[in-house]
């Protein structure tokens, strides 16, 4: 991936070496938005035995509901100068930042809000409670902030064997098409869902959610790399990669040696790289309304 010498956000926290962790316990707001339930799914099925749909399930919504907390805010920074991946996703941020814009104005003519990337270690305070490493990158609605222990990198190539800049990349994206589900007002109208709906039926609006964010994220990368060139051979094939190893169906098959369809709150592996390739394909966000299509 192509991206040294480009532009890079003001929109960074880091709080690496600052944080106290906001001391609560680690929820996410109304529901967990992102990749991370994956993470906490995985380590607590192989670290303390816990089925790991047992823990997907209480993410999403299915235990009770998380109470909102507002913790203590630790002292943020500008990441230094020479730490080449806080440069890297401070780049990658930019350039969400860029295709966005231009995407909200010629769409509505709206201004687009841009969110705030904090970098953290171990766990940190936010507006939707205490964010932990082992969630994984995670967007709270309610400060408008992505959070990413940058060690996820690390689990990402290692545990689940996606290396690969751009398959990094792709996290970062995913987690800014939860932003731009939030201006829209689409991961609203989702929440407003819980406890109307059966179990089952809101974690199959929860998959929705999530395609359309793979959606988006492949919204962005179309229009990166036509404006900046930014993709090299074999990066697509690492991104959907990344989609494929963070699929419900590839993890569970992984983590517990079977499949359970009703309990799938991301997709599919098999949905998650399609989605991801129709929005780097169309480049626009009608073609990602995953709550109309009638087949994922």
């Amino acid at each position: 991936m192509k991206w040294e010498g480009n532009r890079q956000s003001d929109n960074v926290e880091d709080r690496r070496g600052t944080d106290s962790g906001g001391g609560s316990q680690p929820v996410l707001g109304g529901r967990k938005i992102g990749l991370g339930t994956i993470v906490i799914a995985l380590l607590a099925s192989w670290l303390l035995g816990i089925n790991p749909l047992t823990v997907l399930g209480v993410l999403s919504g299915g235990g009770h509901p998380p109470a909102q907390v507002q913790p203590h805010a630790p002292t943020a920074h500008r990441p230094p100068a020479d730490d080449r991946m806080a440069q890297f996703v401070s780049t990658v941020l930019a350039d969400t930042e860029d295709v966005w814009k231009d995407q909200f104005r010629q769409g509505s003519g709206a201004a687009y809000q841009e969110p705030t990337l904090v970098l953290f270690r171990g766990a940190t305070g936010t507006a939707c409670g205490t964010g932990q490493a082992a969630m994984g990158p995670f967007y709270c609605p309610a400060d408008q902030k992505v959070y990413i222990d940058l060690g996820f990198y690390e689990t990402l190539k290692r545990d689940l064997g996606a290396p690969g800049e751009f398959a990094q990349a792709y996290v970062i994206a995913h987690e800014v098409g939860h932003h731009v589900q939030h201006l829209l007002g689409i991961s609203d109208q989702v929440d407003r869902q819980r406890g109307r709906v059966s179990q089952v039926q809101y974690n199959q609006l929860s998959v929705r959610l999530e395609l359309q964010a793979d959606c988006f994220a492949g919204v962005w990368a179309h229009h990166a790399h036509a404006s900046r060139q930014i993709l090299e051979q074999g990066d697509i094939e690492a991104a959907m990669n990344a989609a494929a190893k963070i699929g419900d169906d590839a993890l569970q098959q992984r983590s517990q040696g079977r499949v359970v369809p009703d309990s799938f709150t991301h997709g599919s592996s098999a949905q998650r790289v399609r989605w991801f390739e129709l929005g780097l394909k169309k480049g626009n966000v009608q073609a990602c309304d995953t709550f109309s299509a009638r087949s994922l």
